[in-house]
């Protein structure tokens, strides 16, 4: 099973008081709001994010998002 946790009073070193760098819960708010919607893709679309994302350990409809972000972001851009 797990060994047993042996205590001393020895020294363990110098501490260091590090200050908070922890973003406020404010802060934590996402900056863009979502809106959940029903899409259908072909099934080549779908399979080629879900290979994709599986090599970069990622989730395939975070990818599609980021990728439908970057295709808007460029859009306005492009017609300012």
């Amino acid at each position: 099973m797990s060994k047993q946790i042996q205590y001393t009073d020895t020294s363990i070193g110098d501490f260091k008081v590090v200050a908070d760098f922890l973003p406020s819960p404010k802060a934590l708010k996402r900056k863009n709001e979502s809106t959940k919607v029903t899409i259908s893709l072909s099934s080549d679309s779908v399979a080629y994010f879900k290979d994709e994302a599986k090599k970069n350990h990622m989730q395939y409809q975070k990818m599609i998002r980021q990728l439908l972000d970057e295709y808007v972001s460029h859009q306005q851009g492009v017609n300012q």
